[in-house]
This record gives C-alpha cells, structure tokens and sequence, in this order.
C-alpha cells in the first residue's frame, strides 16, 4: 500500500489482497468518527451515502464498508452503481455527514479503491486522512440496541443526479447524433439517459457491465472503439468515459481524439464568452500541454498551473472561487455545479458548445495546437533527489535553453513507486523525443539507487 495508505485519490489497490473487506471495514469504523463527529455517539444520527462502480469486488467490499459505518452509529444510503460525481454530489444533496465511493476508477477489473467524501461532497484534506490512518485499529465504544446505525437502499439517488446534471447544463441537444463509450462502468445506465432526456440521438458502446469487463478494452483509456464507432455511424461527435466517470475524453466527427486539455480550452472560451469564467482563469495541471497555455494567452485567459491531480485543481478553486479547471487525462471540474470532476457533465457542456456554437467539435478544439509531448518514466531510481542533483538541474537547464518558447520540460517523481517522469514538449515529435531520451539518461546516471 505504500508509506502512506492514502494516495492521490483515496486507498487503491489489487482486492482482496492489498483492498480487502477488513482493510474496508476498519477504515469505514474510522472515517465514522473521524467524519462523524460528535454526532456518531450525541444521539444526532449520522448520514453517509455509498456508492461504488460494477466491478464484481465492489459487491463485497461496499458491503464492508456499510456494515464499518453502520457499526459505528452512522445510517447509510445505499446508492448502488453510480458515477464517482454523483456520490460526491447526493452527500450533499441529502445533507450527509460524509460518502463514500467504492472504484479503482480507470483501472483495470482487478483493482479496487475507497474514496471518501466530507460533508458537503468534498474530497478530504491530507491532514483528514492521516488522522483517519491513525484512528484505525484504535479501541472505541461500541453502539448497540438503536444506536446502531441503519442501511437502507437509496434508490432515488440516480433520478436526483440525472435531474442535478440537466439543471447544470439545461441546453437542449435536439439534431445532435453523438456515441457514448460508458467503459461498462458506473456511467452505463446514467449518461446515456441524460443525453437522451437532453434531446440527442445516442448510440451506446461499452455499456453492458458483467462486473468483470470494466475499462476492458473499453471507455477513455481505449478510445479506438469509439473512434471506429463515430466514423462508421456518422455521428457529430463522442465521448467516452472512465470506470467511474469522473474523467471525459472525447472523439470528433472525423475521429480525432480530442483531450482534457482541448476540451478545458472549448469550454474556458464558452465560459469566458458567456462572463462565466471568474477572474478570466483557468486552473490546469503541470503536465498541460503547452499549445493549452499558448491557445488561452491569446484569447486573454489567464492559467493558473497547480501539481499533479484533480485534488490540487480543486484546491486551488475552491482557495480563490475560480470555475472552471481540470486535467489533459479528461478530469475536468466546473465548481458551480460540483465539488469533483463529472465526465458526464463534461460531455454534456461539451456537447452544447458544439451544439450552440453551431461548430462542429473539431474545429472547437482547433482553437489550441497541442505541442508534441513525449513522457518517459525512469525506474529504479532515488526519486527524493530529482529536485536536488546539480547534474541533473545543469541538464534540464541546457535543454530548456534549447528550446526556448517552442518547449518546455517537466521532471515530477511519483507518488508510489521509484520512479522519475521526464516530460517534455517541443515543435516536434522528434525533437522531444530526444530531449528527453537524453535527459532520461542524465536522471538514469545521477540518482541510480
């Protein structure tokens, strides 16, 4: 599990051996207080909702998760298979205390996470889920008799979302032929039927979940399906989702794929057309593509860059009240409307920009030219140094002197294995390529363990 049990988003792991039902359960007893608060033994009943994706661990590991809450005084609202935003939005919609979600989102079957949410559907600060790592295995009172906390099936959980995501984005989409790859994951039953109930016409692929063919071949991880799928049905457009729809990417009507970052840039200029976009900026991660950066300079919005992770994108919105931010992987968050990035609603403001533009999609995304970025990950070394080497930093200066303002390069370690990732940009795929191949090589020399 790491040095840390929490990662960037939540506890994820292979289930049943690093995500198993104990693990579940004592990590829910603890969220329960440390979430719950006083109400959790004060006689005011503590609410969570809990939901998960389909895959077939989610079956018994949700179950442990309910019975952790409800063993510790807290009534559960068990909203079956839905999107990671809709968990996020029903805690707040029904004034719970805390939620959580059970997904590895685009990971393949095997895996399995926990994510919890506060009360009002927000992700949890570090320093929330270290105390949470501490409580665990701690000793506490046990409610009994009525104090134990109730589980009940929360079956209006997925109506109350479709009616949240078309109050949200309430163009109609009548004329608009679009593909949905739902990646058999929580969005099957739920996206198609808000684009449905928006007014487009909807072919459906990767919707059929068995609990063992989630993001199998399938959704944003694997778009070529879809791709093949627009062309061949002469749609406008499709988009695709991961395991638990809090990414979007998205296919134009020639096939082309079209990334968080264009569809950050599309949906930034609707906003900032429209007096939407507060402050004119902007929020996107270090690994956006430099054609994002200098497609949003020229039409006067500024971006605000933060680490690695739609958690820190939050952050930084939430600390200064900015609307719109997101990921190049498809994580893309419109705070008015969500605490979390929401693929379906992605897709649905997406599709009423092409829709209300009158402009089809790909030429939308040619507002930006995304730069050639190559990404190489060196293992099996000390990471910790990356930012103290000489040798290393008197080579990324030499490249980036190179380059000039037709690239950049980006050195960020990872947060759970031995490893260093070498980003770089230029106005080729040649010339990135080498750029970083051989700044891979200096890290490679430098900080081998």
């Amino acid at each position: 599990m790491g040095r840390r049990l929490f990662g960037t988003d939540g506890v994820r792991g292979l289930a049943n051996k690093d995500i198993t039902a104990e693990l579940a359960l004592d990590l829910s007893v603890a969220v329960a207080h440390e979430l719950g608060g006083h109400s959790v033994f004060g006689g005011n009943r503590a609410t969570a909702v809990v939901g998960r994706d389909p895959r077939a661990s989610g079956e018994f590991l949700s179950a442990a998760v309910m019975a952790g809450l409800a063993s510790a005084g807290v009534d559960v609202l068990d909203a079956g298979v839905l999107p990671t935003p809709a968990i996020a939005f029903l805690t707040q919609r029904m004034n719970a205390e805390m939620g959580a979600m059970l997904s590895a989102s685009h990971n393949a079957m095997p895996d399995n996470g926990l994510k919890f949410f506060a009360s009002g559907g927000h992700k949890l600060a570090d320093e929330i889920e270290d105390r949470i790592s501490e409580r665990m295995g701690g000793g506490w009172e046990r409610p009994t008799g009525a104090g134990v906390g109730r589980i009940r099936p929360f079956q209006r959980g997925a109506e109350f979302y479709i009616e949240h995501l078309l109050e949200a984005a309430p163009g109609r989409l009548d004329g608009l032929r679009i593909v949905i790859d739902a990646a058999h994951g929580a969005a099957s039953e739920v996206g198609p039927e808000v684009f449905r109930r928006a007014g487009a016409t909807v072919d459906v692929i990767g919707a059929d979940p068995n609990g063992l063919n989630i993001n199998d071949g399938a959704g944003s991880t694997y778009l070529d399906q879809l791709q093949e799928a627009v062309r061949l049905r002469g749609a406008d457009m499709g988009v695709a989702f991961d395991g638990d729809a809090d990414r979007c990417l998205a296919v134009d009507a020639r096939g082309n794929q079209v990334d968080g970052d264009q569809i950050m840039a599309i949906l930034a200029l609707s906003m900032h057309e429209r007096g939407e976009l507060r402050d004119d900026t902007l929020v996107a991660t270090v690994m956006s593509n430099l054609g994002l950066l200098q497609a949003m300079e020229r039409e006067g919005v500024r971006v605000v860059q933060t680490a690695v992770g739609d958690r820190y994108v939050l952050e930084e919105m939430r600390a200064h009240g900015y609307s719109l931010g997101g990921e190049q992987s498809g994580h893309v968050i419109m705070l008015e409307h969500g605490t979390t990035g929401d693929g379906v609603l992605t897709a649905l403001a997406l599709a009423q920009r092409v829709v209300g533009s009158g402009r089809a999609l790909h030429e939308l995304a040619g507002v930006m030219t995304r730069m050639p970025q190559v990404l190489v990950n060196v293992k099996e070394v000390d990471k910790d140094r990356v930012g103290q080497d000489e040798g290393v930093a008197a080579a990324v200066a030499e490249i980036e002197s190179e380059l000039g303002d037709q690239g950049r390069v980006l050195l960020r370690k990872s947060g759970t294995e031995p490893v260093v990732r070498v980003m770089v940009e230029a106005d080729s795929e040649e010339r990135a390529a080498a750029c970083a191949d051989r700044l891979a090589q200096v890290v490679r020399d430098r900080l081998a363990l």
